[in-house]
């Protein structure tokens, strides 16, 4: 949070644990989403495209193509060792 803030800004703790809280609630979402797909496929593992789909299917489509990119570029790299 500070990254995005003037440098004499200050956060209140209880900003921090509120956005604590909603990042949680959202991975939580996704993540939800992503299992369900898995189960339906009766597969016991998310993968990234499930996290992917799940981004899309709930809407979250603009940050799903960013990290379809930073993903495929993720695994490039990790390929390269």
């Amino acid at each position: 949070m500070k990254t995005a803030l003037p440098e004499n800004a200050k956060i209140a703790k209880e900003a921090k644990e509120c956005m604590q809280e909603c990042v949680s609630e959202f991975i939580s979402f996704i993540t939800s989403e992503a299992s369900e797909k898995c189960h339906q496929e009766k597969r016991k593992t998310v993968n990234g495209e499930d996290i992917l789909f799940a981004m899309t299917s709930l809407g979250f489509e603009n940050y799903a193509e960013a990290l379809k990119i930073y993903l495929s570029k993720y695994r490039e790299v990790g390929l390269s060792f």
